[in-house]
């Protein structure tokens, strides 16, 4: 059975910092490369930041030099920690594999004040 647990969301000012974790079922994490996904209102799902089992990352426009994704494989937990937060990262932030598995966690919802 697929699980994916996220957490660590919360409300924070702008310029702030928060940092998510997911944990996932051993039976998909160990080989697939996971991502954080997020969803604001309003508008389609992105993929943020993506992370190889090998620990390789890569991130969008929007997070570079911000974010931070890293893995513990022995957890089968993705984390992101997020810096220098700005009120247009307001969303639900998941986690999946890449490409996405057709099951989402509950996600954990980001909100940052002006």
């Amino acid at each position: 059975q697929v699980q994916l647990v996220e957490s660590g969301g919360g409300l924070v000012q702008a310029g702030g910092s928060l940092r998510l974790s997911c944990e996932a079922s051993g039976s998909i994490f160990s080989i697939n490369a996971m991502g954080w996904y997020r969803q604001a209102p309003g508008k389609q799902r992105e993929l943020v930041p993506a992370i190889t089992s090998g620990g390789t990352a890569k991130y969008a426009e929007s997070a570079k030099g911000r974010f931070t994704i890293s893995r513990d494989n022995a957890k089968n937990t993705v984390y992101l920690q997020m810096n220098s937060l700005k009120p247009e990262d307001t969303a639900v932030y998941y986690c999946n594999t890449i490409p996405p598995v057709p099951y989402w966690g509950q996600g954990t919802q980001v909100t940052v004040s002006s």
